[in-house]
């Protein structure tokens, strides 16, 4: 329902209904809309692994995975980049930023996991942070990229790493 309705209280209580559930329902969840928008972060962000395998037996560099994993999790908005921009306003919001910073942390810490970073040294903070504000970054322009296939983020997203690396 998110598509047609985006991150609305109408697409939360019409999903309730869908799934069996009575309009009443809604009340389970204390932060309503951006727990919609929470659960679609999350399971974005869990879908990486199931979505992107790299080849055991083709050695690619971190770097190269790592904005592979980048724009996967980027692209898996497509469906829905209609209505993002209203779901970054409502993350904005000042009630909702420690739990939208606490998911951008772990989808960076993700992905440089599933990239195969093993640092332990203070560089495991750094790459951790730079990605997040590269992601930020480029989810925010995806949502004005009208090309096919999201090629402009695409090429936004590489200058972004190039710049951090």
């Amino acid at each position: 329902r998110v598509p047609e309705h985006g991150f609305t209280e109408r697409a939360l209580t019409l999903g309730a209904k869908d799934a069996g559930y009575l309009d009443v329902s809604v009340q389970l969840f204390p932060r309503g809309v951006f727990d919609l928008i929470n659960y679609h972060l999350v399971t974005q962000r869990l879908a990486l692994k199931r979505n992107v395998q790299f080849p055991e037996d083709v050695k690619l560099a971190v770097g190269r995975k790592v904005k592979t994993l980048t724009m996967t999790r980027l692209r898996a908005n497509k469906d829905i980049i209609h209505q993002w921009e209203a779901a970054l306003g409502h993350m904005s919001l000042l009630g909702n930023i420690p739990a939208s910073l606490k998911e951008l942390n772990a989808l960076s810490d993700e992905i440089w996991y599933l990239a195969g970073d093993t640092t332990v040294d203070f560089s495991w903070y750094t790459k951790r942070a730079s990605l997040s504000a590269i992601y930020a970054c480029s989810e925010l322009f995806m949502t004005t990229d009208a090309s096919k296939d999201f090629a402009q983020t695409e090429e936004f997203l590489d200058r972004r790493l190039e710049a951090g690396a």
